[in-house]
């Protein structure tokens, strides 16, 4: 089987998808280069670091070996429990795509990487029955179960709909076809099973909507759109076997059309809602479209975390009812902030709206980076935002846990989700057309289109200074939209020097004949703010918490005077920490006075107690200056406690 070589590359023109909204398109491959900052130090280490470590990682846990039992015959059990590992050799290929497709690609971690996706390639290429069928778990010796016997837990087409999306992105990054091919045919075995004349059936785990869509857009098949739609508005039906959770785990309970809030399982809920998303725009089902924003916005409002992080309930991984969120038990699975991601980038898209991305920014920095250590190779599933001093972190499977981020997980979804994730940043930075460009995500980078090509300088999120250059011009007036967050209350602009009225939250929009040369100044004041919660939200009714910018800071037990419990937040401001570690050089600084509980009872008589539960203030000790580290800097010392809700004074 030939291999892939650079040479095949294809122009950024035609690397991607062409999908409209009413500010633009998506830019194809090479339109978005990411500059100096956190987003592109996030992509230079994850090809440096995390890609490698999990494509080892991949190796080590017999991933691939399992294709290769099926492709070479080798008399060998299946490796894993569970029937979804195929995906984690998909999501790091898509993430691999992404990163040999770079022009600055170089060093040896990528040639282990280059050797990883030839040798994965090659074997699930020959891995694919005759009829398109794909799935480790279901043949060779010692299969898990019979194909096709299980749709709500056999995963299938789960895993189908990772394979396709992998396919796509070697297609479009690398013209590499070879997985496009395999995709295809898998395609079209799905369509006679589950198409209008076939089983009126679909998957427990949403995920192959997405997928279909993606390969409708890359192959410009109808009948994979078609497929997408009946999946999307097949359930609901309750056809699926309900076993160990009810049916809203699955978003089985109700069509999706009639639900009111988003519910259930959370990955699987954020990935029907973004196939669901896809569908509409491609459909032009502008109903199903108004709904999803709905659930969007009920979602935004009562059943998402202060970093954007979704799901309350350890034991289905689900969505709680509306403002049921407490912090040491948030689940707010690294998987379910990317799926978030993904439909709040398509809903963007789809609708124009920048309050939309300000909730995808919101998860970008926190609830999704911080499933990532430090050094790129240890990682979080589940992130609360409370840490306790005897807890332990596990993926769900374990009967024990380490107390910080892990290498790798017996249910190692989140690490390669991570890597895909991190390799398309640039790909969520920016829409346009012929006459305008829109700035969505605020970065350092290069941005090039038909209207428009301009570089921009920043430092944010940690500065909230934006420089934006004009290098080349389209002849005619075009739009230039940059995102103004809606907590930048007080934004400024000027353009080459003049000043600009009326800069609120939402579009700073300049509609000009530009000139090269020409330099629009953005200026968002990054003050620290203390915020409070909803006074429905009981788990944190009475704290307050500390956000700057987009970004949520945290105390850790090894910045703190005493005991993190017994310290109450007197005030917040910026800090200057000179020489300080990688960690607490990010900080704002927290004022906070020690004030600890006066009884041991855990419930005492507020008539015979101080006010505030048995806590006397004035007992409280002065006020001391605390580092406040970004919550996604957490956890990268030693293991302590941490917090991100306070208490007031």
């Amino acid at each position: 089987m030939p291999a892939f070589h650079p040479s095949a590359r294809p122009s950024a023109a035609s690397a991607a998808a062409d999908v409209a909204g009413p500010l633009g398109r998506t830019l194809g491959a090479g339109a978005v280069r990411l500059g100096p900052g956190l987003l592109a130090d996030w992509q230079a280490r994850n090809r440096e670091v995390t890609v490698p470590h999990t494509a080892e990682q991949v190796v080590n846990a017999g991933n691939l070996e399992n294709f290769r039992r099926i492709a070479d015959g080798i008399t060998a059990p299946y490796a894993g429990r569970y029937p979804f590992l195929d995906t984690d050799v998909y999501k790091t290929l898509e993430g691999i795509a992404y990163e040999l497709a770079r022009p600055d690609l170089h060093g040896a971690p990528m040639a282990d990487v280059r050797d990883f996706y030839e040798a994965a390639v090659d074997l699930i290429v020959r891995s694919q029955r005759p009829d398109g069928y794909l799935g480790t778990a279901f043949g060779g010796e010692g299969a898990l179960r019979e194909p096709w016997s299980d749709l709500a837990w056999g995963h299938e087409l789960y895993n189908f709909g990772h394979l396709a999306q992998a396919a796509v992105a070697a297609s479009r990054q690398l013209g590499d076809r070879r997985l496009l091919d395999v995709a295809r045919r898998f395609a079209d075995l799905v369509v006679e099973r589950y198409g209008d004349d076939g089983e009126a059936a679909y998957c427990g785990h949403p995920e192959s909507e997405m997928a279909l869509v993606e390969l409708f857009r890359e192959t410009g098949e109808a009948r994979y759109l078609r497929q997408a739609q009946l999946f999307v508005d097949r359930r609901g039906a309750g056809t699926l076997a309900h076993s160990i959770f009810p049916p809203n785990y699955f978003q089985d309970h109700a069509p999706l059309r009639q639900m009111d809030s988003v519910t259930g399982h959370a990955v699987r809920m954020v990935y029907l809602a973004a196939g669901a998303t896809d569908v509409a725009v491609e459909t032009g089902d502008a109903a199903l479209l108004a709904h999803l924003e709905k659930l969007w916005d009920d979602m935004v409002a009562t059943k998402s975390y202060l970093t954007g992080g979704l799901g309350s309930r350890h034991s289905d991984e689900a969505f709680g009812d509306r403002y049921e969120l407490p912090s040491e038990r948030a689940y707010a699975e690294t998987c379910a902030a990317i799926g978030a991601m993904q439909w709040g980038w398509r809903l963007f898209v789809a609708t124009g709206r920048a309050d939309v991305l300000d909730a995808v920014e919101r998860i970008l920095y926190n609830a999704y980076a911080v499933g990532l250590g430090l050094e790129g190779s240890t990682f979080f599933y589940d992130n609360p935002l409370q840490r306790r001093p005897d807890h332990e972190q596990r993926s769900g499977a374990e009967t024990g846990g380490e107390p910080l981020r892990r290498a790798w997980f017996g249910c190692p979804c989140c690490p390669p989700n991570v890597v895909r994730w991190m390799a398309q940043l640039q790909d969520h930075v920016a829409v346009a057309n012929e006459t305008s460009l829109t700035l969505g995500l605020l970065t350092a980078g290069q941005v090039n289109s038909p209207g428009l090509d301009v570089d921009v300088e920043t430092a944010y999120p940690f500065d909230g200074t934006l420089e934006i250059g004009v290098r080349r011009a389209a002849a005619g007036p075009v739009t230039l939209a940059v995102r103004v967050p809606g907590w930048a209350t007080g934004a400024t602009a000027t353009l080459d020097g003049d000043a600009l009225p009326d800069v609120g939250p939402g579009w700073l929009r300049l509609t000009r004949e530009w000139s090269p040369g020409e330099q629009l100044r953005l200026q968002l004041p990054m003050r620290v703010r203390r915020v409070v919660s909803h006074p429905h939200l009981d788990a944190t009714r009475g704290a307050v918490a500390v956000v700057r910018g987009p970004i949520v800071h945290c105390l850790e037990q090894q910045d703190a005077p005493a005991p993190v419990d017994d310290l109450v937040l007197v005030g917040a401001r910026e800090a200057t920490r000179p020489g300080a570690d990688a960690v607490t050089a990010r900080a704002v600084e927290g004022l906070v006075a020690v004030q600890p509980a006066t009884s041991s009872e855990p419930y005492p008589d507020l008539d015979e107690a101080h006010q505030g539960g048995g806590v006397a203030d004035e007992d409280a000790s002065p006020a001391v200056p605390v580092p406040l580290v970004p919550y996604y800097l957490w956890g990268n010392r030693r293991p302590a406690a941490m917090r991100v809700w306070l208490r007031q004074s």
